[in-house]
């Protein structure tokens, strides 16, 4: 089972834009990661600073942490989807993943 030469010689270029789109989402992947905080349950902290804890106070950071848990579970989707249609590809054009 043969593809088309325009199909096997643009594998390249599709190769690269793939593994750019990878690296992207690899490291926004690491900035999101690095910007979650501690699953703590900060007790020793408010404790000593005094200050009250109120539902509000509890729930003030819940957005923030939220948002970047759901982009951690996206952002990883997204590569495991890219990783995939890069081998897929690889297989179906024949040629050397690395090459």
């Amino acid at each position: 089972m043969g593809v088309p030469n325009w199909v096997a010689n643009s594998f390249p270029i599709i190769k690269f834009i793939l593994l750019i789109l990878i690296l992207v989402c690899c490291l926004a992947l690491i900035v999101v990661i690095l910007m979650q905080q501690s699953e703590g349950d900060g007790t020793t902290t408010n404790s000593i600073t005094g200050i009250k804890d109120t539902y509000y106070a509890k729930n003030m950071g819940l957005n923030r942490d939220v948002r970047l848990k759901r982009a951690t579970i996206i952002l990883s989707c997204i590569i495991a989807v890219l990783v995939i249609a890069f081998v897929v590809l690889a297989k179906i054009y024949g040629g050397n993943i690395w090459d």
